[in-house]
């Protein structure tokens, strides 16, 4: 599982570097905005790597349990929209304040 996470994040810092290498900034453009592909980037592996956790834990509970399935998944699925819901505000934010 580190083996998969540190491919994953080589392969984004592999793919994030001709932007943020070959960006240049317009005159009069606002301090560090060609790092916002990488804020960008960081909130979105942050909320797939959260409701990554969340799936895996429902599952493992609900092959424990099986007779509280339903329960565990419509609470999995309350958590998965408020860390979604949570993300897009946290690109909003992001792409607004720079």
């Amino acid at each position: 599982m580190k083996l998969m996470k540190v491919l994953f994040m080589a392969f984004a810092v592999v793919t994030m570097a001709p932007v943020l290498a070959f960006a240049q900034a317009a005159p009069g453009a606002a301090p560090f905005s060609d790092l916002k592909p990488l804020g960008v980037a960081l909130i979105v592996i942050g909320a797939a790597m959260g409701i990554g956790k969340l799936a895996t834990a429902s599952v493992e509970s609900m092959a424990r349990q099986p007779e509280v399935a339903g329960n565990i998944s419509s609470s999995m699925i309350i958590a998965a929209a408020l860390i979604e819901g949570f993300t897009f505000f946290a690109l909003l934010l992001f792409l607004i304040a720079l």
